[in-house]
């Protein structure tokens, strides 16, 4: 038998097949079903990524206050986080470089009175009253219209923080289970336009003194410091900073062999590439992976058809094979992450990257970047200014949200093959991925396949079971928005299996379960809707 195995099926129209939170359909309701094929291969691992491939950010514009870093002690929002780990927790940004710790920048006010921070009872004691975190997040949204201003101008404020806003966000990573990225500030330069260390080397020693394990980024977007600082900066001089901040590190007890992460150059695109060179060139052997940023489209001039569009979210190939090449030509081996991504840049478009269709860039991102070889993609953001939030200004879950915790719930680091093939050859419109099922976090079989796609058009889609797998029971996990049709695109709730997803309370989420479908029958995924179907008893080879 060779390796790849071909599955090609006709498929009856009339055949009958199980629809979540549909009834029974009549012949004439069958013919608006295109039927898709797979091909796959069950006997080989093509990709394996991070365990923590799915990670989140904090944008540091949360600082530009600091009351507002209280928001992380948040019972609510440490729930919501947790949930999402293992994962990194980036905490960086545009706002980074305009960034100092200062930590004789003491001042007292209602907020820090009412904590001493005792790293053997933090994760207990340090909880937000429900009176200061509604203030907060009124103030929040005020905070939110100041930060937009200065991203539409260019003109950043700088922000000094002080030990306060490091235990907190220490302190939510560690109690939530994420692990810390702390993005350091670039842009204090010498006379001689190298870093001047000095600002990190003390937050540095006032993190080892607080025995915090966390890696670290320099910069954010080098390509853009002179239109953000009138500040620029070479890839070759780029790369000789992270290897000064490599050496820092290597003084350390404990961050000597801490992971170190960059340059977080935004994508392909004039001159970006040859900064990448540069940076490579000269500071390849200090990082342990090559970030860079990805997003779709403009998020001021896009539309409801662009987060649909499969040549839009084909784009994300293109862009990756770019970096990819760049970096095994000057670092064979050296991995590859999105350190930062979301649908649209400029803070997101409003109204469409935190609604529902914003999950089919998100979910295609992460099928298609794992395949590729991306080792880790960081979401843009958590929490935070924009629109591509997982979590509202009100401590929300949004769509994205729940798309995100039931990838990691469902969906493990190996990536398998698989195409989908309809009458006319290969769809455009309907998209799938295939990976061995999260072991650690399931108590499924080994051997069980998770199965998950995308149906980008209004119509819906039959997709026949491969024969292999056929006689495997299947759990299916539909998501679609909670109004029907396109005006449901636009909606911030979601439905999974016909019910809308809501906390149960601020610590507890629902139970998430997906609906159980005979052995044999036929995936029924509805217009713009995505699912993830998992095959417990597939006995896939690659995932024994």
């Amino acid at each position: 038998m060779s390796d790849i195995l071909i599955l090609a099926f006709v498929i009856s129209i009339l055949s009958h097949g199980y629809y979540v939170g549909a009834s029974v359909r009549s012949a004439r309701d069958e013919v608006n079903f295109e039927s898709v094929n797979l091909n796959v291969d069950l006997s080989r691992v093509l990709k394996r990524v991070n365990e923590r491939f799915l990670s989140v950010a904090i944008d540091a514009s949360l600082v530009a206050e600091e009351k507002f870093m209280y928001l992380l002690t948040s019972p609510k929002l440490r729930t919501l986080a947790k949930a999402l780990s293992p994962a990194f927790l980036r905490f960086g940004g545009t706002r980074q470089d305009f960034m100092t710790f200062n930590p004789a920048f003491l001042h007292s006010n209602e907020y820090h009175k009412n904590y001493v921070f005792d790293a053997d009872d933090l994760c207990e004691r340090l909880e937000l009253p429900p009176i200061l975190e509604e203030r907060l997040k009124q103030e929040w949204a005020l905070q939110e219209v100041l930060l937009q201003k200065e991203d539409l101008q260019r003109k950043y404020r700088s922000v000094k923080f002080t030990e306060y806003a490091v235990d907190l966000l220490y302190s939510f990573t560690n109690c939530s289970g994420l692990d810390l990225i702390f993005g350091l500030n670039e842009l204090l330069r010498t006379t001689g336009n190298s870093w001047d260390s000095s600002n990190a080397r003390t937050l540095i020693q006032y993190c080892e003194s607080k025995q915090y394990s966390m890696a670290w980024e320099l910069g954010n977007e080098p390509n853009s410091y002179e239109k953000k600082a009138g500040i620029r900066v070479n890839g070759y001089q780029l790369g000789q900073d992270f290897i000064q901040l490599r050496r820092i590190l290597r003084e350390s007890k404990l961050y000597h062999d801490t992971g170190l992460y960059g340059p977080d150059i935004s994508q392909p695109r004039e001159h970006r590439r040859d900064l990448l060179e540069g940076f490579l060139e000269s500071g390849a052997e200090a990082i342990d992976a090559c970030t860079w940023h990805h997003y779709y489209v403009n998020g001021r001039h896009t539309s409801l058809n662009d987060f649909l569009d499969p040549e839009v979210l084909n784009t994300l190939a293109l862009k990756t094979h770019e970096v990819m090449e760049t970096v095994d030509l000057a670092s064979p081996g050296k991995k590859v992450w999105l350190g930062e991504t979301s649908s649209a840049y400029g803070g997101g478009a409003e109204g469409l990257s935190d609604t529902f269709v914003a999950g089919f860039m998100w979910l295609d991102k992460l099928g298609l970047g794992a395949k590729l070889g991306l080792d880790v993609v960081i979401r843009q953001v958590l929490i935070g200014s924009g629109t591509y939030h997982l979590v509202d200004d009100n401590l929300n879950p949004l769509p994205d949200y729940w798309l995100s915790v039931l990838y990691k719930r469902l969906v493990g680091p190996e990536v398998l093959s698989i195409e989908a093939f309809s009458i006319l050859g290969k769809t455009k419109r309907v998209r799938v991925y295939l990976h061995c099922t999260n072991k650690k976090s399931t108590s499924y079989k080994s051997g069980a396949v998770t199965l998950f796609a995308l149906n980008l058009s209004k119509s819906p889609v039959r997709i026949a079971v491969p024969a292999m797998v056929s006689n495997s029971t299947v759990e299916a996990f539909v998501l679609q928005s909670e109004q029907p049709g396109e005006e449901g695109l636009y909606s911030k709730s979601v439905k999974l299996n016909g019910e809308v997803l809501k906390m149960v309370d601020d610590r507890t989420l629902p139970s998430l379960q997906g609906t159980p479908l005979a052995a044999g029958e036929h995936l029924r995924l509805p217009g713009y809707s995505f699912a993830f179907y998992l095959l417990s008893e597939a006995q896939a080879l690659a995932c024994r």
